[in-house]
């Protein structure tokens, strides 16, 4: 059964984004290092999920890149261009992205129908509720949290929803010389 993981940047304290959304908190000037290891990461990706709001974002950010030989992220551009992607949604009536399509049923029910086609691993990328709702359905098979160097105090969590206790299993820790953290864990479960 293919494995779903989390990607996310969030703080030291646990927050995805400032109250409102903002994000000048994460560092995104990553080391060649950093950059290496999302690119292990990603590659043996077939299926990228996605909530409705970071997709209206991301898709049209990742396509632009894609579309510039110039840059440097390019080759990073076509991986997520080019790779299937679902977007769960409760608003949108169709998609107009390449490679997209829509999910508009029961988040646990499409998320473990996706686990179970053939195929490599998925990647899910969300802002906080749509992260928050995997996390609380127990749907997360692997996290790859990169705390960032910052401290904020308020904003956007996703462990909020959990009814209970979630124990993890450190797999791996990796520091970064831009002062990222990747802490990857993965649920113990039974």
């Amino acid at each position: 059964m293919r494995k779903l993981k989390l990607q996310v940047q969030m703080t030291v304290d646990g927050f995805i984004a400032g109250p409102t959304g903002e994000m000048d908190c994460m560092t995104f000037n990553w080391d060649d290092e950093l950059k290496t290891y999302v690119g292990a990461l990603t590659d043996p990706i077939d299926c990228i999920v996605l909530g409705r709001k970071l997709a209206e974002g991301f898709i049209p950010y990742w396509g632009s890149v894609a579309e510039n030989p110039d840059n440097p992220e390019v080759s990073a551009g076509r991986k997520f261009t080019d790779t299937h992607k679902v977007v769960f949604t409760k608003t949108l009536e169709k998609s107009e992205w390449k490679n997209t399509v829509l999910a508009k049923n029961d988040l646990v029910d499409e998320i473990n129908a996706l686990k179970k086609q053939d195929g490599q691993d998925i990647m899910a990328y969300g802002g906080a509720t749509f992260v928050s709702s995997l996390i609380q359905h127990n749907l997360i098979d692997e996290y790859h949290l990169f705390i960032n160097p910052a401290a904020i105090g308020n904003g956007m969590p996703i462990f909020k929803e959990l009814e209970g206790r979630q124990n993890l299993k450190l797999v791996k820790s990796t520091a970064f010389d831009c002062g990222i953290v990747v802490l990857h864990y993965e649920p113990k479960r039974g």
